[in-house]
């Protein structure tokens, strides 16, 4: 989570707005200008986030790229579960552990429970990175909400938890997060429901996605698409348990804790370098 990475961020968030203003896809040169940067260094900004051309990730961060993205790589949960598409599906995958803590740590408000946090920098912009003895419990994004609503909406999860800033004991673990290297353990802190619409996104691999119905159905609950939804909009480990993955059945983005902007960037990030790991896969 480097200064710059947090940079490469501000400036996506804002081609992000520049693009959806625009009647017309922009030029290389015009996309530029209008982010006040020459076109040689908005080109190296673009290659050192994602690995692909401003023009290509122009489509990616098109309105219509969730539909796109349905049509072309849509998960279902129960084949992925079977075939363990999960283990490759991002570059972490095999150091990932989790572990679901006991239904009253939820029920309790967190009593009993010390949670440690810092602010990083991320992919995405300024995160916060919460973490029991377990493992990684809360990862928010302050983008759009703001540093003191992202503290707010995390702590007030398990209310009756202390909370103790320690940035040195999480940074390990948000290197790990971000692509660092290291082992990645994570603390599902949850009601039981909830807790299984976490683990099953847990199995939805990088650059593909997965619709809200397919996860009810997944969970043995297929009319509880609302109630699936909801739970995916309360994931505390965003990120890492990818709800961003999560569309709507027509192909909708939906909504998204931290922003759409934010979703859409990590949608956009995943497909783009997914496509550019498969003529090195193929090979």
């Amino acid at each position: 989570m480097t200064q710059d990475q947090a940079y490469h961020y501000q400036v996506i968030r804002r081609a992000i707005a520049e693009i959806d203003a625009a009647e017309t896809p922009l030029s290389l040169e015009a996309l530029a200008a209008r982010m006040g940067m020459s076109a040689a260094h908005f080109q190296r900004v673009f290659s050192a986030w994602v690995g692909v051309s401003p023009k290509r990730y122009q489509q990616y961060l098109a309105l219509d790229h969730a539909r796109r993205l349905l049509r072309e790589r849509f998960t279902t949960l129960e084949t992925a579960q079977a075939v363990g598409l999960s283990g490759g599906g991002r570059p972490h995958d095999l150091f990932l552990s989790w572990e679901a803590m006991p239904p009253g740590a939820y029920a309790s408000g967190g009593a009993g429970l010390c949670i440690r946090w810092g602010w990083v920098d991320s992919p995405f912009g300024k995160a916060l990175v919460m973490a029991t003895g377990r493992g990684i419990c809360g990862l928010g994004f302050a983008a759009e909400t703001g540093e003191a609503a992202t503290m707010a909406d995390l702590t007030g999860r398990w209310p009756a938890a202390e909370f103790v800033e320690d940035a040195d004991s999480v940074a390990p673990l948000a290197r790990a997060a971000f692509g660092g290297g290291g082992e990645l353990r994570l603390s599902l802190i949850g009601a039981p429901f909830q807790i299984k619409v976490w683990e099953a996104l847990l199995s939805v691999p990088s650059g593909h996605v997965t619709t809200y119905s397919e996860i009810a159905g997944a969970i043995g609950a297929p009319r509880a698409v609302r109630a699936v939804g909801t739970a995916v909009g309360r994931n505390p480990i965003s990120w890492l348990i990818p709800c961003h993955r999560a569309l709507r059945k027509s192909g909708g983005l939906g909504g998204y804790h931290w922003g759409l902007p934010v979703k859409r960037a990590m949608l956009a990030q995943e497909a783009a370098a997914l496509e550019a790991a498969e003529p090195e896969s193929a090979a």
